[in-house]
């Protein structure tokens, strides 16, 4: 008889277990979050990318070429928030094959997530250039002390790997 007087507490305490928060990856903001960015998932080959001048520090200069961005649809907990993970791949100054984070926007994809000894960089802002290739730009990390001029970031256009030309020329 001492449990039916308990059992009001045991519903009440699943209605709040059952209306508490959920995980972040559902839901209708990362429903929406999932619809801007899976048309950016895939394998993109860099055809082209401009070279990056600091002038206040030239050894960082002309340092880096990426060849691949890799955006894949796996999930990823970054700050309470779901995104998704992906990896990008440089060639110089040495091959490496970094695993960052990203997400899409109605407008623009953001990745991020390289590790501060690489240099000042938050990461890359890619928009569509085409049925089948995108154009980006490399992010300057402002909180690492470099104050990004106009003209200062590298842009660069990449096809989905696979394809046999871009729909922008290079």
């Amino acid at each position: 008889m001492r449990l039916a007087g308990l059992a009001p507490f045991g519903i009440a305490a699943l209605a709040v277990a059952a209306c508490g928060p959920r995980t972040p990856c559902s839901g209708h903001q990362f429903d929406r979050l999932s619809r801007y960015s899976l048309p950016y998932v895939g394998h993109w080959i860099v055809a082209r990318g401009d070279t990056l001048t600091f002038p206040d520090a030239p050894a960082m200069s002309d340092r880096f070429r990426l060849t691949d961005i890799v955006l894949d649809t796996v999930t990823v907990l970054a700050d309470r928030e779901c995104i998704f993970r992906g990896q990008i791949v440089f060639r110089a100054p040495r091959a490496e094959t970094l695993a960052v984070s990203w997400f899409g926007q109605p407008e623009h994809a953001i990745v991020s997530g390289w590790p501060a000894e690489l240099g000042p960089f938050a990461g890359l802002s890619l928009t569509w250039s085409g049925k089948d290739s995108v154009s980006g730009a490399i992010l300057m990390d402002s909180k690492l002390g470099v104050q990004a001029k106009p003209g200062m970031t590298a842009q660069f256009v990449a096809g989905r790997a696979g394809r046999q030309r871009l729909s922008s020329p290079p």
